[in-house]
């Protein structure tokens, strides 16, 4: 069996072999009625028989099998590029063409992949190739099949590499690459050139200074005062790390898609973005995910290890196909976060009376933080509301599309007279939106 499937199991035929013996049975039909010039189908037969032969021989004896070797990141970015690599080398001493057949994840749903190159005797050659996952899990990759054939190109040998592997798809953290100069591109318009200080009684400590008139007694350090035989008062600073939620709908709205990802994935995407900007301006950055019931909740901090948790514990949220309690959110949010927080709450609503239903609880956590309310503009019917109308049809349909896109402004317009704040964006212009709001709210202190 070991022997079949070495020397007949991978041996195919090429296309030029069958036109080939496609033409030699057309000489044999024609010498059935010319007689005499038989000899010359019976000379094409046997000339690619020995060739055939010969082919087989530098293929299956002769030569050495080749070998592939493919290389990538350990985790792949949800929604980005992620580059892979194959390493080819030709272990023949002759020149081949091999046709590369990589077998992507079933995600991809892509069954035609394939590299076709030429190498020259003993050559290694390094391909590139780009795949962007449009869902967060697990991704099976499985053997890289080279098939080899020489100039004759009669025969065709397979070579099956046992390259599989398993790769991770996580929430998009090249984009934490992308931005993160963002923030710090932006602390000329925060802070303007000239640092102003505000001292006032938090729990942030600055510094020990020398008592003056006008300092308050109570501020007095006991022990500094004894070893430098002088008043000494401890100074303080308005605190300056404030607290950051990032609070994620995962409920049916969530899971309309756009190029190829769904709401959920741009917000887990523009959360950590956000997690790491937040991190960078010494704010504490806690994440709450909810549906019908609660999700994930984390606690606000800003140890450097916040991102990676944030990213594990986002790796493996999905929507529900049910309706947002939001009144649990309210209740949640009340009893577990004490302090005065921004609260980022990436939701959608498709129309101004879902908005009024939750309207009460949205306004009831605005009471005790300051709630910033990000949601989506379907980019879709904005552009059929634009197109021109040529028919009935077309009006009926650009006329209902203009009713919804409308019907976002007011919600936006309904959440500002009940002093919410309101982000209405293009998905794909989710992360720079509210990454810009955040510094804007950071550089006038509201937050």
């Amino acid at each position: 069996m070991v022997f079949v499937k070495k020397y007949i199991g991978h041996l195919f035929f090429s296309n030029r072999f069958y036109a080939a013996l496609g033409g030699v049975i057309v000489l044999y039909v024609l010498a059935f009625f010319v007689p005499p010039v038989l000899f010359i189908p019976q000379v094409a037969g046997y000339s690619l028989l020995l060739l055939s032969l010969a082919d087989y021989i530098f293929l299956f004896i002769l030569g050495k099998p080749p070998a592939a070797k493919r290389i990538m990141a350990e985790r792949f970015s949800n929604g980005d590029d992620n580059k892979v690599q194959l390493q080819v080398a030709n272990m023949m001493p002759f020149a081949i063409v091999m046709e590369i057949i990589d077998e992507l994840p079933v995600q991809f749903q892509q069954r035609n992949w394939r590299l076709k190159e030429r190498f020259k005797g003993r050559e290694q050659k390094i391909l590139s190739y780009t795949l962007r996952p449009s869902q967060r899990g697990v991704y099976d990759f499985g053997s890289v099949l080279l098939y080899t054939k020489t100039s004759l190109g009669l025969v065709v040998r397979r070579h099956p590499q046992e390259t599989g592997m398993a790769v991770q798809v996580y929430p998009s953290y090249m984009q934490v690459r992308k931005y993160a100069l963002l923030s710090q591109a932006t602390v000329q318009n925060e802070t303007g050139t000239r640092r102003m200080r505000r001292i006032g009684h938090s729990m942030e400590f600055e510094q020990i200074k020398e008592y003056v008139l006008g300092d308050d007694i109570r501020t007095i350090n006991w022990k500094a005062t004894a070893r430098k035989a002088s008043l000494m008062v401890n100074n303080y600073t308005d605190e300056r790390s404030q607290q950051v939620y990032c609070i994620i709908d995962k409920g049916r709205l969530m899971k309309m898609p756009f190029n190829q990802l769904s709401l959920l994935d741009y917000a887990i995407n523009s959360t950590l973005v956000l997690s790491s900007v937040c991190l960078q301006k010494q704010d504490r950055i806690g994440l709450i995910t909810f549906d019908h019931k609660m999700g994930a909740m984390l606690a606000a901090d800003r140890k450097p290890i916040q991102t990676a948790n944030i990213q594990q514990l986002l790796y493996n949220e999905a929507t529900a196909f049910l309706e947002s309690d939001y009144e649990m959110l309210y209740m949640q949010v009340r009893s577990r976060v004490k302090q005065r927080s921004l609260m980022v709450l990436f939701t959608n609503f498709e129309s101004l009376s879902g908005l009024r239903r939750q309207l009460p609880y949205l306004r009831s956590i605005a009471k005790h933080h300051l709630l910033l309310v990000v949601f989506f503009e379907n980019t879709g019917l904005a552009e059929l509301a634009a197109l021109p109308a040529n028919d009935v049809e077309q009006v009926y349909s650009k006329t209902i599309a203009g009713k919804f896109t409308y019907e976002k402004k007011l919600i936006v317009k309904e959440l500002q007279q009940h002093g919410i704040l309101s982000i209405l964006t293009p998905p794909e212009k989710l992360t720079i939106n509210a990454v810009n709001k955040y510094l804007e709210l950071k550089a006038r202190q509201a937050v």
